[in-house]
């Protein structure tokens, strides 16, 4: 059955976008979005941390505020006790509180395994949403995190990881892309998405789709986390980076060699990862500036977008 077309649908499912938006009224629109995950920690309290800012982070790719959530959760009843349910919840009010988004509601069901997330709904000006697909030739392209939390979490739990990379690795899957979203909307980006199971060619592979541009990119500008490499090296690689390089390799271009523990690093999947902005290249330096004052200290100019080849992703050294 064919799917009714509505005018107030702004952005649905005819594009493969990070969050739907519904408008309301001339100023008002909705941004509605929903992700669940199984946890990548052990922690309760900082897996539902990392969970609400999972969820958060679609409606702030869109340049959005959220201001309402919906938690839910599948929990393995007689297998886990309460009291981790109450903490994985206790730490997703943190960071809903951090946000300025109210929960009003939520679900749970009995699973064999947990599984905790948020339907987020917020709202922003018909005219000022951000899409995968608005990128403009001459546009620099921004990574506000750095890549490695697949990776990571992989060595994590192969017990590899000590308690101070154990910590980083935590801060940044809960640290909020509110700020990066702000800065990104005050300064006019042209396009923005959140680089998550995908990994960076994954999600930058829809922008170029969207957008019918392509992208530049230099290897040695985009940022690691701490111990990326060196797991990667040792073949610590999550099942989805596999699976996300056979599906989109197809779509690179290199100038050089890469490595393999590079390719492995380009299609990490991420968890809770930074946003790719496509910033006017007048304002693209100002808005690297900004981000970096806001706490995304090792947010980098990564590329560019290009005319030409339409739908491809050149890796430059």
């Amino acid at each position: 059955m064919p799917i009714k077309s509505y005018p107030e649908v702004l952005v649905g499912l005819e594009k493969a976008d990070d969050a739907g938006v519904y408008q309301l009224t001339p100023d008002i629109a909705l941004v509605q979005t929903i992700d669940v995950i199984t946890p990548v920690v052990d922690d309760p309290f900082a897996f539902g941390q990392v969970a609400a800012a999972n969820s958060l982070s679609d409606v702030y790719a869109m340049g959005g505020r959220p201001v309402t959530a919906m938690s839910f959760v599948g929990f393995p009843i007689g297998k886990m006790e309460i009291e981790s349910l109450r903490l994985i919840l206790e730490g997703a009010l943190s960071k809903l509180n951090e946000a300025g988004c109210a929960l009003v509601g939520g679900h749970s069901v009995k699973d064999e395994d947990i599984k905790f997330g948020l339907s987020v709904t917020g709202v922003i000006h018909p005219k000022k949403i951000l899409t995968k697909g608005g990128g403009r030739p001459g546009d620099k392209l921004i990574l506000t995190k750095p890549l490695g939390t697949g990776i990571l979490n992989t060595a994590l739990k192969g017990g590899q990881l000590n308690d101070d990379e154990t910590a980083a690795v935590i801060a940044q899957m809960i640290t909020l892309n509110k700020a990066a979203a702000e800065v990104m909307a005050g300064l006019g980006a042209h396009a923005a998405t959140d680089i998550t199971g995908f990994g960076l060619i994954g999600h930058a592979a829809e922008m170029v789709t969207l957008g019918e541009v392509g992208f530049k990119l230099n290897w040695n500008k985009i940022p690691l986390m701490d111990g990326a490499e060196r797991w990667a090296r040792a073949g610590l690689i999550p099942g989805g980076a596999h699976s996300n390089r056979e599906y989109r390799e197809n779509i690179l271009d290199t100038e050089f060699e890469l490595e393999e523990w590079m390719l492995d690093v380009l299609f990490d999947p991420q968890t809770s990862g930074g946003l790719l902005i496509a910033a006017p290249e007048s304002v693209a330096d100002e808005m690297l500036l900004r981000i970096r004052n806001r706490g995304f200290t090792a947010a980098a100019i990564i590329g560019e977008v290009v005319a030409e080849p339409k739908g491809r992703i050149i890796i430059t050294e």
